[in-house]
């Protein structure tokens, strides 16, 4: 269909939270994860919210075999995932980097939960229901924060390790 414009912090619409999606297998729905689809391979994203394109439905995607963003990162299989349920397994966090294409050219270290249980629907109302770990984990956690109105920055407990990509930082 078409790559769209990514919402960078500071638009609104990125701070509101996602409304459910409630009818599945339509062609609103179907051009929507299509735009997603064309914009995150364009922008070599790991993953996409609909709020970043400015869209304010509770619709993910995500998945790569391998990313040059991520280049140590294990391979995520493709999911389009819709009013998602996020259910962490343990208290166990992990730090590690992210980006985000809302947040062009910085990066920062964020915890988030090492397993994770997940759940919710694909694009034609199939239950998706998958217990993670790793970078998936993580991938997942950060999406699904793009549907409750948060960037990763907000979820930093340290801005001595928040940067531009660009400038060597230790880890």
């Amino acid at each position: 269909m078409a790559i769209k414009p990514v919402l960078k912090m500071g638009e609104p619409l990125l701070l509101d939270v996602a409304k459910k999606v409630d009818e599945f297998n339509t062609p609103v729905l179907e051009n929507l994860i299509q735009d997603m689809q064309d914009t995150m391979a364009a922008l070599n994203g790991a993953g996409l919210a609909a709020p970043q394109i400015g869209v304010s439905l509770q619709v993910v995607i995500f998945g790569f075999e391998e990313n040059q963003r991520y280049p140590d990162a294990e391979e995520v299989p493709f999911t389009i995932l819709i009013n998602p349920e996020l259910t962490p397994l343990s208290d166990e966090t992990e730090d590690g980097w992210e980006g985000c294409l809302s947040v062009p050219g910085l990066r920062g270290v964020v915890p988030r939960y090492r397993q994770l249980h997940y759940q919710g629907y694909d694009q034609h109302g199939n239950s998706i229901d998958r217990k993670v770990d790793g970078f998936h984990a993580r991938v997942v956690q950060h999406e699904c924060d793009h549907l409750q109105g948060i960037l990763y920055p907000m979820r930093m407990k340290d801005f001595r390790t928040f940067g531009f990509t660009d400038v060597q930082m230790s880890d």
